[in-house]
C-alpha cells in the first residue's frame, strides 16, 4: 500500500512530496517506508520504521499521513 502527497506553495517557492509505503519483509515483519523531498529533485530523504505486523504498520502509516495532511499536504 502506498500514499503519495504533495505540498505546493507558489508564493513560497515550495514544491515538496511525501510518500508512505507499507510492505512485508523477507523475515515476516512489516516495514513503513517514508520518503520525502523536493519535487523534481534527483534525491530525497528516506526512513524505514520496522513494525511487527501489518496492523501496526498500517496504524503508523495512518498516524504519519494524518500529521502531514494537518501541515498542508494533499494528494
Amino acid at each position: 500500500m502506498m500514499i503519495y502527497l504533495e505540498r505546493i506553495g507558489g508564493d513560497q517557492n515550495m514544491r515538496r512530496f511525501y510518500r508512505a509505503t507499507i510492505a512485508p519483509t523477507l523475515f515476516g515483519d512489516w516495514v513503513l517506508i517514508r520518503e520525502w523531498g523536493r519535487i523534481g529533485s534527483p534525491c530525497g530523504q528516506r526512513m524505514e520504521e520496522w513494525c511487527g505486523n501489518e496492523a501496526k504498520a498500517l496504524d503508523a502509516m495512518t498516524r504519519v499521513v494524518a500529521a502531514k495532511r494537518r501541515r498542508g499536504y494533499a494528494g
